[in-house]
């Protein structure tokens, strides 16, 4: 998100080595190799230890040239935002664990979760772009605050949003994780949504993601030229969702 190129990495792992088959952190450690492999960065070592849940992470060190670093402050009023990933794998990975997901859904997020996004931060250096984040565990909306700065709002267009095929029907469900909820109220001060703007729309907006797309402000006349780049650099979901503007600062504005 920030224009960096990962070196080298180090497994961090736990695991409850009476409690599961060991060949499943083999295949856990393989599948974290192969990713690395396709981000052209080196597993140099790491740690494992024993524990309760399964659990796995990458120590990673990289690499940013200082004039190229990408900030997630500097979007600027008449800024357009792209967002490179659809939203709804809290959703759907909630629908998962109750037994409820279809099977495209399932793959949809899976593919999306394993989508790096190298090609997608690959695009936005060579366009050059004002600001960008990733969205992750904060939701679209939350990783949108972090970007506000002082004179600046900004404003989505719901029906702009991808998502995830089931992701709305099962946010419809009730089938929604406790950190969307919990996104939201610490938001509501900060959110201004327009009639018809449903609560399963900003269930959809906050719906925590794990391996999130990028959310980007470019000035309008670059557009064109970023949302081809990513296409051309294999980016599917690369896509317009709103844009910056100046009235009431601080205040993120959702239209349906």
């Amino acid at each position: 998100a920030m224009g960096g190129k990962p070196i080298t990495a180090l497994n961090i792992a736990g695991f409850p080595v009476e409690k599961m088959d060991l060949t499943i952190l083999t295949e856990i450690f393989k599948g974290g190799g192969d990713k690395l492999k396709e981000a052209e960065a080196l597993l140099v070592g790491g740690h494992t230890v024993e524990d309760e849940e399964p659990k796995y992470g990458l120590a990673v060190t990289g690499l940013v040239h200082p004039q190229k670093i990408l900030l997630n402050k500097g979007s600027r009023p008449g800024d357009k935002l792209v967002l490179t990933k659809p939203l709804g794998i809290g959703i759907i990975t909630t629908a998962i664990k109750g037994k409820l997901a279809s099977q495209n859904a399932v793959d949809e997020a899976i593919n999306s979760m394993l989508t790096l996004n190298k090609n997608a931060a690959e695009a936005c250096l060579e366009i050059g772009v004002n600001a960008c984040t990733d969205v992750t565990g904060f939701g679209l909306l939350g990783h949108l605050y972090e970007m506000l700065t002082p004179g600046i709002s900004f404003e989505i267009e719901m029906n702009k949003i991808p998502l995830i095929t089931n992701a709305r029907e099962y946010a419809s469900m009730g089938l929604v994780p406790g950190g969307a909820k919990r996104n939201f109220q610490y938001l509501k001060p900060n959110l201004h949504w327009k009639e018809g703007v449903s609560e399963i729309d900003l269930d959809l907006l906050t719906d925590p993601q794990t391996s999130g797309g990028l959310l980007v402000a470019v000035s309008p006349d670059k557009v064109p030229a970023l949302l081809e780049t990513l296409a051309e650099k294999g980016v599917l979901w690369g896509q317009v969702i709103g844009e910056v503007g100046e009235k009431e600062p601080g205040k993120i504005f959702i239209n349906n």
